[in-house]
């Protein structure tokens, strides 16, 4: 009963790929239900006060305006905060859009203008003005810092590592020492789908809810606890999105206020966000970390004390886990590390790919490289000389580690044996060459996820889960392992994703969903098979090699095991034989050991090696990135052409870390206001160069059921700092902060 296929680790392009550039795949907004109303979101241009007064009969005169939705008039919404509370469970108390007229953070929505027209609605939302008790506020991350804290136990969702030995102590007796600041400016995520939601009501009163959402049933189940709805008259789908990067684990205020809306008005809805209030709601929190690090003359390192700040609203405590990532990869006796968070009167500050990691591992690295420089050793020694096999910070086993291996393939690839070790002694007529490298860590994560394979008539195979692709390659993949399972052609196979009603599937993100649904889709293709195999064998007008179990699954039919060619049957023949319409069977894949909780405590992580060239001119100090290499242990590569995809994705967001985004803050009124692509700045292809990513072979049986680890995140992790690195040895100066800007 063997499966004979080849297709999981094939580079296959994307199955969805000419939906989406044909038009053919649907987004939030664009399905048009008919009478649909289109709603403009009035936003605070206060930081912290209070709704005095709201003037709106200017706006209601706009010909097409049929509602001014505000907190004075809204339809009931759940009153406790519990009720807010959505999937990522930050601590707190959740923001409720439109509960009171008080005001939290600039950018909060005070009102939504809804019209038979998008213009009618954006020129009555224009026309709406609001008096304001205006409120002390800070948005100044520096004042902040002098609040920080931990939250208490009860209202806190980290767990403060544990040091090892006496860092302190061991640090003043070190013979070679390093410490610093080193600070992390705040991103916004800029995905190319902005926020949108479009809420139609069926015949029946439910609501289906299209919404740019990285979870549909953790946004099903916010709406139906702050609406006070039942799961049954919530459907949410998402099966395309746009782009997220961590903007969409939460549901965003314009989900809640469009299904609100359709419950008061008893229409269609929608709303959509512009691009400047994409910068109202989650972004990537400011950071500081002050690092110290003591090491011997011979480079072998002896303390490391780690202290970070990342900011937070002040009615929520989001924190991240930025200060562990140097105690897990490094060999080190002596270690301790402390992490607070420091409140602003802004939003809430939140997930953005690889969250804590992007921040921490990229500080960390720039530090080890200042070691590295101090103890006189080459950087890539210096980490090949402090590698841990373990996890260190918790004394654990790991599942696997080839970090080794990655840092050897890839600086044989990059050349990094031709560096010389002197900054600025490389150059090339008025530009200073630059080589520089770090590594990268991220958690191998697994979810419990389930998944219903479906045989029809027709003879295709059905999968579906309630995954969403974020861009990722989700359909592919599942695609993918689907025709390994069950030995079906990948043109007959299809792919349902992205819809609350399907198997329940955790929202998308922390690069968990190729291992957890992979794996699902893996168990129910097995399950469906097994099941086929068994009916079929009951029946006494089968064939006899179908009766007596001898066949296989090959090119979507049965064949027997014999060889003989006359011993095939197609699947269609095999249902009818049966007698059935369709064949289904629904698995749920848990984390451990094949599927099986594990009884040994091991360390999951995902981990590369980033190698970095930069020339900058010597008069004008324009900073250019002219060669990327990164390879990655990821355990089983599923698909290397979406992977390898996602890892450089991934590097032109962490290049923009390095040397071009940063959200600025007008402290007067707290408002980001470098809110749109013509001031905030992502990387363009001419700040792109060709990026060389090696996949370093990794076997790997016990992360997850499929070997698989996850690598949507683990590209952030360490290019920023390699970037960095790469400038302090073309021009000898160091930077600790990021962006690095010229001149700076």
């Amino acid at each position: 009963m063997n499966v004979i296929s080849t297709h999981i680790g094939q580079p296959v392009s994307r199955i969805d790929g000419v939906a989406k550039v044909t038009g053919q795949a649907k987004y939030a907004a664009e399905p048009h239900p008919p009478g649909m109303l289109y709603g403009v979101v009035v936003n605070s241009p206060i930081a912290r006060g209070r709704i005095e007064t709201i003037h709106d009969a200017e706006a209601r005169q706009i010909p097409g305006v049929i509602e001014i939705m505000t907190h004075l008039n809204r339809p009931h919404a759940a009153l406790f905060e519990k009720s807010y509370m959505d999937g990522l469970g930050v601590p707190g108390a959740p923001y409720r859009p439109l509960h009171d007229g008080e005001i939290h953070f600039n950018g909060q929505p005070v009102a939504v203008v809804f019209a038979e027209t998008f213009e009618a609605a954006r020129e009555a939302a224009m026309l709406v003005r609001v008096d304001y008790e205006r409120w002390p506020h800070n948005a100044n991350f520096e004042v902040a810092l002098h609040q920080k804290y931990m939250p208490s136990k009860t209202r806190s969702n980290y767990v403060p590592p544990k040091p090892r030995g006496d860092a302190a102590a061991a640090y003043a007796l070190s013979a070679v020492k390093t410490e610093g600041r080193y600070h992390l400016a705040p991103e916004h995520h800029n995905p190319m789908e902005m926020h949108a939601t479009t809420v139609i009501v069926e015949d029946d009163g439910t609501f289906t809810v299209w919404d740019k959402t990285q979870g549909p049933q953790a946004v099903q189940a916010y709406l139906a606890s702050a609406l006070s709805l039942s799961k049954d008259q919530v459907r949410v789908r998402n099966p395309y999105v746009g782009g997220a990067f961590g903007s969409g684990l939460r549901a965003v205020y314009n989900v809640f206020l469009a299904t609100l809306a359709a419950k008061m008005l008893k229409r269609a809805v929608r709303v959509t966000l512009t691009r400047p209030q994409m910068f109202t709601h989650a972004f990537r929190p400011e950071a500081v970390m002050d690092i110290a690090l003591g090491a011997s003359r011979d480079g072998t390192l002896q303390s490391m004390i780690v202290k970070g700040v990342t900011d937070t609203s002040r009615f929520e405590h989001n924190m991240e886990n930025i200060v562990i990532w140097g105690l897990i990869n490094y060999r080190c006796p002596n270690a301790t590390a402390d992490y607070k968070v420091a409140p602003r009167d802004t939003y809430t500050s939140s997930d953005m790919r690889a969250p804590g990691a992007a921040t921490g591992v990229n500080l960390l690295e720039m530090a080890i490289d200042e070691m590295a420089y101090a103890c006189g050793m080459d950087p890539l020694a210096f980490r090949l000389h402090n590698y841990s096999d373990i996890d260190a910070m918790h004394d654990m086993p790991l599942t696997s580690k080839a970090l080794r291996e990655a840092m050897v393939q890839g600086a044989q690839h990059f050349g990094w044996h031709d560096r010389t070790m002197a900054p600025g002694s490389m150059r090339d007529g008025r530009e200073r060459i630059g080589w520089g490298m770090a590594t990268g860590i991220w958690d191998a994560m697994f979810s419990p996820t389930s998944a219903r394979a479906r045989l029809g008539r027709d003879g295709w195979l059905h999968i579906a889960t309630a995954a969403s692709d974020i861009g990722t390659g989700t359909y592919t993949i599942l695609a993918q392992t689907a025709a390994e399972a069950f030995g079906m052609p990948l043109d007959r196979i299809d792919i349902e994703l992205g819809d609350s009603t399907l198997p329940e599937c955790p929202t998308e993100g922390g690069s968990w969903t190729a291992a957890s649904a992979g794996a699902a889709v893996w168990l129910a293709c097995n399950s469906l098979r097994a099941r086929l195999f068994t009916a079929l064998a009951g029946i006494g007008n089968a064939p006899p090699w179908v009766k007596q179990g001898d066949m296989t699954l090959s090119g979507g039919a049965l064949h027997g095991v014999n060889g003989n060619d006359a011993d095939c049957l197609s699947l269609t023949d095999a249902l009818s034989l049966l007698g059935l319409d369709r064949l289904e069977a629904e698995e749920t894949a848990k984390p451990g050991l094949r599927g099986k909780i594990s009884q040994m405590r091991k360390a999951r992580f995902t981990h590369s090696a980033v190698f970095c060239e930069v020339r900058v001119d010597h008069d004008l100090g324009t900073i250019r990135v002219t060669r990327l290499v990164n390879a990655v242990a990821a355990g089983r590569i599923m698909n290397p052409k979406t992977a390898a995809s996602q890892i450089r994705g991934a590097m032109v967001m962490a290049t923009g870390m390095a040397l071009h985004e940063e959200s600025l803050m007008d402290e007067r009124v707290g408002r980001f206001m470098n809110h749109n692509f013509a001031e905030y700045h992502i990387p363009a292809h001419a700040d792109i160069p060709d990026m060389d990513v090696l996949f370093v072979n990794e076997h790997d049986d016990e992360v997850s059921p499929l070997g698989v680890k996850g690598i949507g995140e683990i590209g952030m992790c360490g290019t920023a700092a390699a970037i960095a690195n790469a400038i302090f040895h073309a021009t000898g100066r160091r930077y600790r902060n990021l962006p690095i800007m010229p001149g700076a």
